[in-house]
């Protein structure tokens, strides 16, 4: 799925925008009021796993870009079976699926009007299959929410690179996929732009494409890099900045496929006095390609590097969009759907044991009714404790009745509010004093952070600075069932 981006790393500079030694000057220039999500927002980060199903024409040709020229005849799966993607997903606790419904090649996975370079044009079915269709029933057969990605960039249509012309032939398409599948949860845009076969490069209408969805679909997540919903985080590695805000400065990247050098930092790492609120999404491939290619059946990621790359998105306030690519015969292969399964075992193993702070007596700096301290114990993401309102820094405190054994944080913003801590640090007591185990730098919705194993009776946090006040729906500490690293 390589865009063509030329975006920096993360930087040292970037991540000083919300060192310590800024929060002075960074409380002084807090704005009035702060950027919040939507209720669609909201519900699209809390539900932190989603799966990318990569799958076309590239599939049975052994390549991750086609050139457009592709005869449809060879996309012919044997044993096509969009149940099985979506059971396997849901095992692994996905929530959504989003398929490739055109990629940059141009071949259609469902019998469009637009063009024959589609599957009515394939063997499959004998030309009377519709692969979106049946991906979108077996999803919503299993409870799952469906998105579609349609590649802008379309290296077979000869109108692309005309204008006008090819923006229409895109908008029919797009409009096709959101008016005959039923409600679409999120729709995937990229960058991607390059010569078509007239030699031309397109000008995407990013304004018509998103008022296209807003009036076709408006309770749709719209992701691409510049948005206007959800942000890519800035590679293709599954990983978010260790400081990660969902709020972004939509000038820094203003469009899709925007490649300033700098443009790679405002994605990783977003903006504290961004104006607008744009969650990241991390995306990786389960194997080293984004289709399958027999080549890498051996090669797919295990369920260790799928919980360290949780650790590394979710667990850095981004959301994880992890791609399973069908084999040939249009299923997930069992390396694949095994890994999945292993992924989710490794989950519960962790956090299903439940959270080492249960039952705690909990005191904190500050009390507002209904926002009490024990109210980061509940399982109610809604609920939370919130510092006095015009606190800036705060602390929390756990006193359990035994010594408890923890490797593991988990730290969550009542973000339905905002997102608005930029630092932290975490405490023992112990020989009689407080002795910091952990720090970081921005929460989010979520914070996960590992460590090697501790033991303690009394824990305390402190939110060293905030942009505004503080407001946690979740504080807890469990025992890992496994160690490892994303990066």
């Amino acid at each position: 799925m390589d865009r063509r981006r030329f975006l920096l790393a993360t930087s040292a500079s970037a991540l000083a925008a919300t060192a310590p030694t800024l929060a002075a000057a960074g409380a002084a220039a807090t704005p009035v009021a702060r950027p919040r999500p939507t209720p669609q927002q909201l519900a699209w980060q809390r539900d932190e796993l989603s799966m990318f199903v990569h799958f076309t024409i590239n599939t049975f040709t052994d390549r991750e870009w086609g050139e457009g020229d592709e005869d449809p005849w060879v996309f012919a799966p044997t044993d096509l079976d969009a149940g099985q993607w979506a059971r396997a997903a849901k095992a692994g606790g996905f929530r959504s699926l989003i398929l490739t419904a055109k990629h940059h090649d141009g071949f259609c996975l469902w019998p469009t009007a637009t063009t024959e370079h589609c599957v009515r044009r394939s063997p499959w079915r004998e030309g009377r299959g519709d692969v979106v269709r049946e991906f979108a029933d077996a999803c919503r057969a299993e409870g799952l929410a469906i998105g579609f990605y349609l590649s802008p960039w379309d290296r077979h249509e000869p109108r692309y690179g005309s204008g006008r012309d090819y923006d229409d032939f895109y908008i029919a398409q797009l409009t096709e996929l959101l008016t005959g599948y039923g409600p679409v949860h999120e729709v995937w845009f990229d960058g991607a732009n390059g010569e078509g076969p007239n030699g031309k490069r397109q000008a995407y209408d990013w304004p018509r494409i998103h008022r296209t969805v807003r009036e076709l679909q408006p309770q749709a997540i719209v992701f691409s890099d510049a948005g206007p919903d959800v942000r890519w985080i800035g590679n293709e590695r599954g990983i978010a900045g260790h400081t990660c805000w969902s709020t972004v400065d939509p000038a820094r990247v203003p469009q899709a496929g925007f490649d300033r050098p700098w443009g790679g930092d405002a994605l990783q790492q977003g903006d504290p006095y961004g104006s607008a609120w744009r969650p990241g999404e991390s995306d990786v491939s389960i194997r080293p390609g984004w289709f399958w290619h027999e080549a890498e059946d051996a090669k797919v990621r295990t369920p260790e590097q799928l919980l360290a790359l949780y650790f590394a998105s979710v667990g850095r306030n981004s959301k994880l969009l992890l791609n399973v690519p069908p084999t040939r015969a249009g299923r997930f292969h069992e390396a694949d759907v095994a890994a999945l399964a292993g992924f989710a075992r490794l989950r519960e193993a962790t956090f299903g044991a439940g959270n080492r702070l249960a039952g705690a007596r909990v005191r904190a700096s500050g009390n507002v009714r209904r926002h009490a301290p024990e109210r980061v114990l509940e399982a109610d993401p809604d609920t939370f404790w919130s510092a006095p309102a015009d606190a800036r820094t705060a602390w929390i405190e756990f006193e359990s009745a035994e010594e408890m054994e923890f490797d593991t944080l988990c730290l969550q913003e009542a973000i339905a509010c905002g997102q608005h801590i930029a630092n932290y640090r975490l405490e023992r007591w112990l020989q009689g004093r407080w002795q910091p185990f952990a720090w970081g730098t921005t929460i989010g919705h979520k914070r996960l952070e590992r460590f090697d194993p501790l033991r303690a009776r009394r824990v305390r946090l402190t939110i060293e600075h905030a942009y505004d006040t503080p407001r946690l729906s979740a504080v807890g500490l469990y025992r890992s069932a496994t160690a490892g690293r994303a990066e």
